[in-house]
């Protein structure tokens, strides 16, 4: 769930200022079929109605014939991409701080 409160707390911030001044983007597109980021459709499109604005939000994901999750993230648009372009995307290196 915390990742999720996170990511929510990112989004929020993002409607409401970017650079000192308010954030006026129209679509919020999620990299993710995680469920738990529903709640963060909710809360911009929340936040959205509030300032008066339209907002669009959707969710990418990889999808292939034998992908077993076609569903993106609930509240959203989904939009699937095909697994071989999403695989051509990745970045291969390990970013994790290595223990000595």
């Amino acid at each position: 769930m915390l990742p999720a409160r996170l990511a929510a707390s990112v989004a929020r911030a993002g409607l409401f200022f970017h650079g000192g001044h308010r954030a006026e983007y129209d679509v919020a597109l999620i990299f993710s079929q995680d469920q738990d980021l529903s709640e963060v459709a909710t809360e911009l499109r929340v936040i959205a109605g509030e300032q008066g604005r339209w907002l669009k939000v959707a969710s990418a994901f990889p999808c292939s014939p034998v992908s077993r999750n076609r569903r993106g993230v609930n509240k959203t648009d989904w939009i699937r991409i095909e697994r071989t372009l999403y695989d051509t995307c990745l970045d291969p290196r390990d970013y994790r701080t290595r223990r000595t």
